[in-house]
């Protein structure tokens, strides 16, 4: 008990200094921390996420499925890159469990001792929804300048793990979550490969999600740095047009276009989306473009338009789901992961 007791200090530690590096996490202190998995707060195609507790916040775990088509080296891919990246447009990695465990089983009629490989990780928890959700609320009506920061910070979270030489490959609106001052986050690494000075590469595997995965790698099996700023184009066109579905060929032609940052975020869009990879931008020509916009918009604005967020809109499905989230006794674990659920893995 004082080795778990400890850990959870360790966790404690690095969770309230953002500086910190992440750990390694022992199997039995992640039962802890989750009330042995009491509460499920999210799914998706490689694992199961659960809501933890800390003295100072609430983290989610995400429990990786057991599978023979998930190797080792991809978690160990996963990690490497997770270590790598500290940024505040970036979903923050606390640590990581890759314990075995012998559990008892039943195989062919008779009781076995076996060993599970266990294989977690801890990160921030962000509980604001995602951008899928943000995209899926039509009465929502948030302002422009809502979305033109969205844009901004992903491209910012972008920029910064392309400096680090990684792709991430499976760039949507599910993989960014929405934090205070609807702050974006990128998450799931779960496919991102970390690079060296190489600019392309060829895999056989077929990963990342239709609709936002570049044209060159459905044709040739092509990855590289653009194949994220295709995804990031689509993802712009999203926040433009308000919708989250397949993007049609004239999308720009549907869009009220009322002021000079729109404008030129439809022109990047439409850059990013080029079918050619070696025409599309780099994140730091992005963020120069939306830099020199911005500079212009705030010269020629007179006032400063009030930022409201999802949970504080009551037309948003989100407003009495987060109140009422607020308004739990602290420490229920059960109660938080009821509303939570919803809001966070939608």
């Amino acid at each position: 008990m004082g080795d778990q007791t400890s850990e959870v200090e360790d966790l404690e530690r690095i969770f309230a200094d953002t500086s910190a590096a992440p750990i390694k996490i022992s199997y039995a202190a992640i039962k802890y921390i989750t009330k042995n998995f009491a509460q499920v707060i999210g799914d998706g195609g490689f694992g199961v996420v659960y809501l933890g507790s800390l003295k100072k916040g609430m983290v989610a775990v995400k429990k990786l499925f057991a599978a023979k088509d998930f190797s080792d080296d991809q978690f160990l891919d996963e990690v490497t890159c997770l270590k790598k990246v500290n940024h505040r447009n970036i979903a923050r990695f606390l640590g990581y469990c890759a314990d075995t465990q012998g559990e008892v089983m039943e195989i062919e009629g008779k009781h076995r001792i076996v060993e599970v490989q266990q294989r977690l990780l801890c990160f921030e928890y962000v509980p604001d929804g995602n951008l899928h959700h943000y995209l899926k609320e039509k009465t929502h009506g948030y302002e422009w300048n809502v979305r033109f920061q969205i844009i901004k910070g992903i491209c910012q979270g972008l920029h910064y793990i392309h400096q680090e030489h990684i792709y991430h490959l499976d760039l949507k609106p599910a993989n960014v979550l929405l934090g205070a001052n609807m702050e974006p986050k990128i998450t799931d690494f779960g496919v991102s490969r970390c690079i060296g000075e190489q600019s392309t590469m060829v895999t056989k595997n077929f990963f990342g999600t239709l609709g936002y995965v570049a044209p060159e790698f459905i044709d040739k099996q092509q990855i590289s740095l653009k194949s994220d700023i295709f995804s990031l184009g689509v993802i712009i066109i999203n926040l433009l047009t308000g919708c989250h579905g397949p993007v049609t060929e004239n999308w720009h032609t549907a869009i009220d276009v009322d002021c000079p940052q729109m404008r030129r975020c439809i022109e990047i869009a439409q850059i990013c989306v080029n079918r050619d990879p070696h025409n599309r931008p780099t994140t730091d020509e992005i963020i120069h473009n939306l830099k020199e916009i911005e500079t212009l918009y705030h010269a020629n604005q007179t006032y400063k338009p009030k930022i409201n967020e999802p949970r504080d809109d009551p037309r948003s499905s989100l407003h009495q789901i987060v109140h009422r989230f607020r308004a739990l006794p602290a420490g229920n674990l059960r109660e938080h992961a009821r509303y939570t659920k919803v809001i966070y893995f939608n």
